[in-house]
């Protein structure tokens, strides 16, 4: 018997303990790669307003409602906020979500969204195993076609010139009867005098030289017509369309959707695809909020909850209680000085949105709250909405409406600074959702949704067959050709190679984030052949010892002793590359650039540590004259 010469243990022979690691390791990722046996469930998503979570009584009509349309469920859940019911096909899904989006639609502000539901069981999913996710093309996922409100955006940029318009008549000392916007005019600045209204337009011309200006008689009044060329408005549509994308890739971010697609077609929409998403309902609602939020001092001489609003005040509504309040218009600080926003808890464990601003919008708010304290100060939240009907299985904007509330308004205790908190009646979802949407940046213009839908299922389909058959037709050659080509040590490999693809499955499982597209199943067919070329060198090192003559159990230890640099140069050299195209590629190239990199961790443990535990299973600590190889 042939023993190492620094131990007096038999060569090719693993301690008790290596092998009882090799077989939890197998067995957890056996574990982990299971719920990908079970697959998926149609169903549908349904939240209450704000995403809030649906009241049991509306679950169950909802249900009914469905059983009275002759629509057979599956399964339904309504636990932890989220209501879900599962069906059992596509075609009876898409029923459900019109049959639903009709009955809740004079209900309240439901959502009713699409989705796809593991199906794993519950013990499994109790002990954290889920499905791995599968990217857009191969499982699908929603598809959204947003559309910039281009007339708003011109108006926002209107409103501005016109303020900046009465800040340099002020600042030149001309007195102006008023600048307002006219319909099919242009921007209007009226005077009293010609000599006043020439020396404005001068003044205009050369601060706004961009702008085009004329001279008008209306009356006893003497106007100057400014307008906005062409070629400024494409820049400003441009401009509003570029910064609602960075915004809505902001927001993207921010719900850790794996390698989105976000980009321009044609001059006023934007394409946003999110592949396995989970929640496409509370997405939409993120994705669409246009939510601005001002400081605003209430006119107290209106008195608790007014009816009609004083002169410099309008009346504007608390939602949750539905108390009146007369607020002045003209706001202390607006959205655009806010830097970030958090969840936080109050001493009730409430949630509170934790607020920063940036230093300019810091001072304005300490100089304006040290003049008002005990004074109450409202924070006013306003929200461009769409409003849908579906059309032939696809929603319609139909039409638009502003919504405007009064989140709280608490008096002000103490002089406020840069960072402060706002308290109300949120639930967390709805706070968490609102400090999402209010960090991320508002849209610079409304954008609503023109299309929105799921990738067809036949596409998903059929990419998974495809990418499938491509796995299943190379793994099945290769265990092949390793069988009769190197026997025994063949089997060992083919028993290796499935190891690996279990431990790629289970970490793509496990791994927050991780989502499976097509360029990551070629990322997997690679590493398989990667995989067999590590056992090639090894059985071919064996080999080779053979022909010197060195006896079998020696030629065996050799073989992996001397392959080993060899297979951990070429690999690390693979996992460097892997890197370098996960740290510089997007989206297909990191799904590719992820399987990769695991697919060698994964292939060089079982090549290297799984398949010797076996070899030496069958042929350690023995007098070999002869092994098949």
């Amino acid at each position: 018997m042939l023993y190492n010469q620094q131990t007096v243990r038999p060569i090719n022979t693993y301690a008790g303990w290596k092998y009882a690691m090799l077989v939890i390791v197998l067995a957890l990722a056996i574990l982990y790669a299971l719920p990908n046996i079970y697959g998926e469930d149609y169903a549908l998503q349904v939240s209450g307003p704000k995403g809030g979570p649906v009241a049991a009584e509306m679950f169950e009509q909802i249900e009914q409602n469905l059983k009275d349309n002759g629509v057979e469920i599956k399964k339904s859940t309504n636990e932890d906020g989220r209501a879900l019911i599962r069906l059992f096909d596509s075609e009876t899904q898409l029923k459900a979500r019109r049959l639903t989006a009709e009955f809740l639609r004079d209900k309240g502000d439901f959502g009713v969204a699409l989705n796809l539901a593991p199906a794993t069981p519950e013990w499994l999913e109790n002990l954290g195993g889920s499905p791995l996710k599968l990217g857009l093309d191969l499982r699908g996922g929603v598809h959204f076609l947003m559309e910039v409100d281009m007339e708003q955006a011109i108006s926002k940029k209107e409103d501005q010139y016109i303020d900046d318009f009465k800040s340099l008549l002020r600042e030149q000392k001309l007195r102006y009867a008023s600048v307002v916007r006219v319909n099919d005019v242009g921007l209007v600045a009226r005077f009293r005098d010609e000599e006043t209204r020439d020396s404005a337009e001068s003044e205009i011309r050369q601060r706004f030289n961009e702008l085009n200006t004329r001279s008008r008689e209306t009356g006893e009044l003497y106007e100057v017509v400014i307008t906005i060329p062409q070629v400024k408005i494409t820049e400003i549509k441009d401009y509003a369309l570029q910064q609602n994308i960075a915004t809505l890739r902001n927001r993207i971010n921010e719900l850790g959707v794996a390698e989105p697609l976000i980009q321009q077609q044609g001059a006023e929409r934007i394409l946003i695809q999110l592949p396995g998403v989970q929640d496409s309902e509370r997405a939409k609602r993120i994705l669409g909020a246009t939510a601005t939020i001002s400081f605003q001092l209430v006119n107290e001489s209106a008195g608790y909850n007014p009816s009609r609003a004083p002169a410099g005040a309008e009346l504007i509504k608390e939602e949750d209680t539905g108390i009146n309040h007369a607020i002045r218009k003209s706001p202390l600080i607006s959205g655009e000085h806010l830097t970030d926003a958090n969840v936080g808890y109050d001493e009730n464990s409430m949630p509170q949105i934790n607020v920063n601003l940036d230093s300019e919008g810091g001072a304005k708010m300490l100089a304006m709250t040290s003049k008002n304290i005990n004074k109450p100060m409202a924070i006013i939240m306003r929200e461009s909405k769409g409003i849908y009907e579906e059309v032939d299985g696809e929603l319609k904007l139909v039409d638009t409406k502003l919504v405007t509330n009064v989140v709280s308004a608490p008096n002000i205790g103490a002089a406020l600074g840069s960072s402060f908190r706002i308290t109300g009646r949120f639930s967390p979802t709805e706070a968490r959702d609102l400090a999402l949407i209010l960090r991320s940046g508002s849209l610079i213009a409304p954008a609503y949704f023109v299309e929105e839908r799921t990738v067809g299922p036949s596409l998903g389909k059929q990419n998974i067959e495809l990418g499938k058959t491509s796995i299943i037709v190379g793994f099945i050659a290769v265990l092949i050709f390793m069988l009769i080509y190197y026997k025994v040590f063949g089997l060992v490999a083919n028993i290796a190679l499935t190891s690996n693809l279990v431990f790629i499955v289970a970490l793509m499982s496990l791994i927050p984030g991780a989502t499976l597209t097509l360029p990551g199943i070629a990322g997997i067919v690679l590493t398989v052949g990667m995989a067999v070329d590590a056992n090639v060198l090894i059985f071919e090192r064996i080999r080779e010892e053979l022909r010197e003559g060195t006896n079998p159990a020696q030629a065996i230890h050799n073989g992996y002793d001397k392959a080993f640099s060899t297979i951990a140069d070429a690999n690390i050299t693979t996992l460097i590359a892997a890197l370098v195209l996960f740290g510089i590629g997007t989206g297909p190239v990191k799904g590719f650039a992820v399987t990769l990199f695991l697919g060698i961790l994964t292939s060089m443990f079982t090549a290297i540590v799984g398949s010797r535990a076996i070899v030496n299973l069958i042929y350690g600590g023995k007098s070999l004259k002869k092994i098949s190889i």
